[in-house]
């Protein structure tokens, strides 16, 4: 029996090439927060509900270049969000005014089970889904 359970995702780390559009983004386009910031060491953290998202300057610091599997351009697939409510024509024309490049819109497996989430991408391309509640 394992000595402990995990309760949800604490936060994630993003490796980014332009801190600052990546900051924007996350801020004006999802709505993060930013709650902390070290930039001495290159690192901004972003509230993103109940979890973080952290932003490190790529050649910071504190930035690992060789994490990740050997050869792969990035170490992350998709960062996924949990979004209420998920209203997907209202998500699509507020990522479309802020010239989000959207992905596709599908009914996906998340921790609640199956519902709607969208696919957009970041200004570094990494891939962001929005997941909704689970269908009923």
């Amino acid at each position: 029996m394992m000595p402990f359970r995990i309760r949800e995702i604490d936060h994630v780390v993003i490796r980014a090439a332009d801190l600052p559009a990546m900051v924007r983004f996350y801020c004006d386009v999802l709505g993060c927060r930013v709650e902390r910031e070290q930039r001495e060491l290159g690192l901004v953290q972003l509230r993103a509900g109940r979890s973080l998202i952290d932003l490190i300057a790529v050649g910071a610091p504190i930035d690992r270049a060789d994490s990740g599997p050997a050869g792969a351009g990035r170490n992350m697939d998709h960062l996924c969000l949990r979004v209420e409510p998920f209203d997907a024509a209202a998500l699509r024309a507020h990522l479309a005014d802020r010239c989000s490049t959207l992905g596709e819109e599908a009914r996906r497996y998340g921790a609640e089970g199956y519902g709607p989430s969208l696919y957009l991408f970041d200004p570094e391309g990494n891939m962001i889904e929005l997941k909704g509640p689970p269908d009923a």
